[in-house]
């Protein structure tokens, strides 16, 4: 009798004990709004796919995840908030690729985009594309390395903040054509749209999210896009290595990242959000249509890609001396 006793009290320790390790460390999750940090104004397009991520997240969960848009000191004032949060998974950052600038660029960072954050996922890959008003009568890449040559400082190019891959572009573009533009850094993309259309800047290399409706409309052209390739939503764009400046090729992306320290199921549990997400038929229509490829890493994937756009754009700013203080 005590040997079945001490049986059946083993078998129950071991159940609790299996039931403890495959349970998860945390409550249902969400059971409270999640804000979902954008370090940019409205309109431009972290903003864009922020939305698009809250949005979907709220269906699928039941409970709302909102935007809010922190902009200044080039997204880095967002992406402190989020570094500085509770590692509790209600406070997240969307983010494009200047996440893993910051540090190249500047001497001082409040914030190490590696070590303060928690890589959750890669959302979308987004080619740029180098954008004029239609009265500018530069009507080609060359035009425009030949104007510039023959005028050093003439061209202002816009962009999205001071070290994001937009500004970036724009140096890479300066260092492999040979040519001296100015570079005017704005708080968001939507703003540098709006005076590259008023006239009072010269062009943009701009995420192809938020310049595609201004090229539909005919507000905007566009002289050539940034990848490797041309494009299937902009097929008659040459690549700017077509174009005449060889090897040239530069894109965003954008991700989604946690404070450090967030647990592992809660990182992995909208990371599957994501993924599922961007094969949801509804949201890819609207990602292709803005011209983004859909990705939907995972956690460990997403590390190792951030890890390897640090350094490609570390070399960028090397090699351009865009140093900014």
């Amino acid at each position: 009798m005590k040997n079945a006793w001490r049986h059946v009290l083993s078998t129950a320790l071991a159940a609790l004990a299996f039931s403890a390790a495959i349970a998860p460390a945390h409550g249902a999750y969400p059971d409270k709004p999640v804000r979902l940090i954008v370090p940019y104004p409205p309109g431009g397009p972290t903003d864009i796919l922020g939305r698009m991520a809250a949005q979907y997240m709220t269906e699928k969960t039941g409970q709302t995840f909102i935007v809010e848009n922190r902009s200044g000191a080039s997204g880095m004032i967002g992406a402190e908030t989020v570094a500085r949060a509770p590692a509790d998974g209600y406070t997240l950052l969307v983010n494009a690729s200047i996440h893993v600038i910051y540090p190249s660029l500047y001497k001082q960072v409040p914030i190490d985009p590696i070590k303060d954050f928690t890589p959750i996922s890669q959302i979308a890959l987004v080619p740029l594309v180098l954008v004029m008003s239609p009265k500018q009568p530069v009507q080609s890449v060359a035009m425009l390395v030949d104007a510039a040559k023959a005028s050093p400082d003439r061209f202002r190019f816009a962009s999205s903040g001071n070290g994001a891959a937009p500004h970036l572009a724009g140096e890479a573009f300066d260092l492999m054509a040979g040519v001296k533009m100015q570079h005017i850094p704005y708080k968001g993309s939507a703003p540098a749209l709006t005076d590259l259309i008023g006239g009072h800047v010269d062009l943009m290399f701009d995420s192809l999210p938020s310049s595609m409706p201004h090229i539909k409309n005919g507000s905007l052209k566009a002289l050539a896009v940034t990848t490797g390739k041309r494009i299937p939503s902009l097929p008659d764009v040459p690549t700017v290595a077509e174009a005449g400046v060889k090897d040239y090729e530069i894109t965003t992306w954008y991700g989604i990242w946690g404070p450090k320290g967030l647990p592992a199921d809660l990182a992995n549990q909208v990371s599957k959000m994501m993924a599922e997400m961007v094969n949801d038929p509804k949201y890819r229509e609207r990602l292709d249509t803005l011209g983004a490829e859909p990705v939907g890493s995972s956690p460990a994937d997403f590390a190792r890609f951030e890890a390897d756009e640090e350094r490609k754009f570390a070399d960028i700013v090397r090699r351009s001396g865009a140093k900014l203080d």
